[in-house]
């Protein structure tokens, strides 16, 4: 009898872990059924030998890519909030709700796979820094970001800002550019090692804009 009045709450104990962790946000897959679609559901299942390139134009082309707007800033402002309080759990669900909208999302991941660092959970953790960095990779590895013509090709606006916080650069001015057949974000910052300039290849940005506002 003693020795099941000691388990008993040990036992319990282990049910409620359970129970939250089965409780614990998912990612929803698109619906669309489309090309974008189905790279989700592909690094969902774990594997992550995709071309994320074309990964990132292909949100474009799909149905999900009109339905991002205030609810993914929303949730963008939530992450920051929980971090702020050490809500981890929160990060995660604010997390995934963003991926459910835009699973191309590197700041995304990236809070998301720091925080699974800080959970404990390695292989969660070492899948989405992967994805992460797979994502990020496939931008800084387009070109050099010296010229427009070499500049670092990007589907959305949030890439461009990501990749410059990455790096520790701030922000003293933004212009457009062209060059070749490119239409350039020119970036001036200001990094640890002196002011530097970095340009972005947004031809698929301007195109966007370009259906958006009819132009």
């Amino acid at each position: 009898m003693k020795l099941h009045k000691m388990l008993l709450p040990l036992l319990c104990g282990l049910s409620l872990g359970t129970a939250v962790f089965g409780q614990e946000a998912k990612i929803k897959i698109p619906a669309t059924k489309d090309r974008y679609a189905k790279y989700v559901q592909q690094l969902e299942n774990g594997d992550l030998a995709i071309d994320y390139t074309d990964f990132r134009n292909s949100f474009l082309e799909s149905k999900m890519f009109a339905e991002k707007g205030t609810n993914y800033d929303d949730l963008k402002t939530q992450v920051y909030a929980a971090i702020k309080n050490k809500n981890y759990q929160d990060v995660v669900r604010a997390t995934k709700a963003m991926l459910s909208i835009d699973y191309t999302s590197m700041f995304a991941h990236k809070y998301l796979q720091q925080t699974y660092k800080i959970l404990g959970d390695t292989a969660s953790q070492r899948k989405y820094h992967d994805i992460e960095f797979g994502l990020l990779n496939s931008i800084v590895n387009s070109g050099d970001g010296r010229t427009c013509e070499t500049g670092w090709h990007v589907t959305q606006i949030e890439e461009e800002y990501f990749i410059l916080m990455m790096i520790g650069a701030k922000m003293k001015s933004q212009s457009i550019s062209s060059g070749g057949n490119n239409t350039c974000d020119r970036m001036d910052v200001t990094t640890e090692g002196g002011d530097r300039t970095y340009y972005f290849e947004a031809n698929k940005v301007f195109e966007q804009e370009s259906k958006l506002f009819g132009k």
